[in-house]
């Protein structure tokens, strides 16, 4: 059997009752502590200062009439200020660092029930550091017990995963959480909720970084938007949210947008202005297309993001801005950082939580509860009701979830074709007719935005000439092939994605063999394709 240790303040005010015999009937935190059947305590460090020396010496006593077994000891701790919480907690923790703790043989129990509320706050502060190696107990009088004196104990284990109560309320917190940024919709594909699991884990605990990658339309802007309302609710930021299209900052003037600048700093610079950087502080600073960005501004930004301080342009003053950053891109950043368009240390700096959004079309199963999503998003802007009668929504679900529904577009052509039908929608009711126009129409912008992304994903590896002499199939083949090709790190992903159906009923799954031999068909090689 263990030992029980306890340390405790001794209470100037609560443990003091003078020396009357009466003194008994009253109920005294040390004493109580040492008066309970079911705890026997073998040793209580008593802490007390120069004034209450007497006072402690009289409860020593008191303690060894009711507790024989209990050897008090008695420690000098003086606090010029017993509410200066530098102070207290600089003393506590030196005295808990001269000690020799014997957690083999004792169990150590830190008595918070004395002292000013800065010394309880600093014994649990030690407490939940490790640095005083147990639990906290905390005493209270008890109404129920005839014997007033005695009163009860609470022991307080600090691993909260104990108590059911309060792991189901983080549980529910957590989960509260990863629905909001899902906003609400109910997804069923694996891969995208473990992300969001974990997306929603680095929200509230880190204030790094975070870059989001994936297609055009695949949700990134809406994420990061989601991300700053989940912190903003948790009260982890005080600022604003400022999003900034990269693509759209170019020549002389991004910089200035940027960083800022001062009056006359350049032609056309009638008055100061503060820049992005500087409106985004306290907030979140999302940078979507951050490949898009110049050398220059690169190198801006990264002195930003280490050191929260910048110069705006035309000034020699160095300003500040605290800002959590969230950054976009649909480019392969590795590869722009090979081709010298990214800088190596900027990208290292924003990649420590780097999260890949799928494509629509790789996240079918999702499509129906986008859809509701959608139609509600609708009416919420719009004030009207608008429903699909059965046989229109089993028909547009049945394309939309289909291999022939290609969402180029991703999550932007779904908002657009539902907002489309929900427009043109007599009577409020979505019919067959209108889903078969609208299936239609989508149909042929994919076949156009299809054909020219033809010719531009094959001129990145074939001459004009060779591209003439391919047939439309093989063209229209290589070029989706090449499109995965591109959105995958490795030829085995990329062969899951191209082959998920015939995969499966193979005995001996070769993906990365079959999709080298289709590339070699044409002259290609992988390496080629990721340089």
């Amino acid at each position: 059997m263990k030992r029980t240790v306890v340390v405790s303040l001794i209470g100037t005010q609560l443990d003091y009752v003078g020396k009357r015999v009466d003194r008994w009937a009253k109920w005294r935190p040390n004493v109580s502590l040492c008066s309970q059947d079911d705890l026997i305590v073998s040793q209580l460090h008593m802490l007390h200062d120069n004034h209450s020396t007497r006072l402690a010496n009289n409860v020593a006593v008191d303690i060894e009439s009711v507790s024989p077994e209990t050897n008090v000891v008695l420690h000098n701790v003086n606090f010029n200020d017993p509410w200066d919480f530098e102070e207290v907690y600089s003393k506590l923790y030196d005295w808990c660092h001269q000690q020799v703790f014997d957690t083999d043989r004792n169990d150590y129990l830190f008595h918070i029930t004395t002292g000013t509320h800065v010394v309880q706050i600093c014994s649990f502060l030690l407490t939940e550091s490790g640095h005083f190696p147990g639990r906290l107990i905390q005493t209270s009088p008890d109404r129920s017990n005839k014997n007033k004196a005695i009163g009860k104990t609470q022991i307080i284990d600090l691993d909260l995963s104990k108590y059911d109560q309060l792991a189901t309320r983080f549980d529910r917190e957590h989960l509260e959480g990863k629905e909001f940024l899902k906003g609400g919709i109910q997804t069923k594909n694996t891969a995208f909720n473990r992300l969001i699991t974990q997306i929603e884990k680095v929200a509230i605990r880190s204030s790094d970084p975070m870059l989001l990658t994936g297609p055009t339309g695949a949700g990134k802007s809406q994420l990061a938007t989601r991300v700053f309302q989940l912190k903003k609710k948790r009260a982890m930021l005080k600022g604003d949210f400022v999003s900034v299209n990269c693509a759209t900052l170019k020549g002389e003037n991004a910089m200035a947008a940027l960083f800022g600048h001062t009056k006359g700093a350049f032609t056309g610079a009638q008055k100061e202005r503060s820049g992005y950087l500087m409106t985004a502080n306290k907030g979140m600073l999302f940078l979507d297309e951050i490949g898009e960005l110049g050398l220059e501004e690169q190198a801006m930004l990264l002195h930003a993001i280490e050191n929260k301080t910048f110069h705006p342009v035309g000034s020699d003053q160095t300003v500040s801005s605290d800002f959590q950053l969230i950054a976009g891109t649909n480019k392969d950043l590795k590869s722009e950082v090979e081709s010298g368009r990214f800088r190596e240390d900027l990208l290292a700096r924003i990649n420590l939580w780097t999260y890949q959004l799928p494509a629509l079309k790789d996240r079918r199963e999702d499509i129906p509860a986008n859809i509701d999503y959608e139609v509600s998003l609708y009416e919420q802007k719009t004030g009207q009701r608008i429903q699909f009668n059965k046989e229109a929504r089993d028909t547009f679900e049945q394309f939309a979830t289909s291999a022939t529904a290609i969402w180029s577009g991703n999550f932007r052509d779904l908002s657009s074709a539902i907002t489309r039908l929900c427009t043109l929608a007599d009577s409020s009711r979505i019919s067959v007719d209108d889903v078969k126009d609208e299936i239609e129409r989508l149909k042929q912008a994919w076949q156009s935005s299809g054909q020219s992304t033809c010719v531009t994903e094959l001129n990145h590896y074939f001459s004009a000439r060779e591209i003439e002499q391919l047939d439309h199939f093989d063209a229209h083949q290589l070029n989706f092939v090449l499109q995965v090709c591109g959105q995958h790190s490795s030829m085995a992903s990329a062969g899951r994605t191209l082959f998920n159906v015939s995969r499966t009923k193979k005995a001996q799954i070769n993906d990365s063999t079959r999709l080298q031999k289709y590339l070699q068909k044409f002259g290609l090689k992988w390496a080629k394709l990721k340089r």
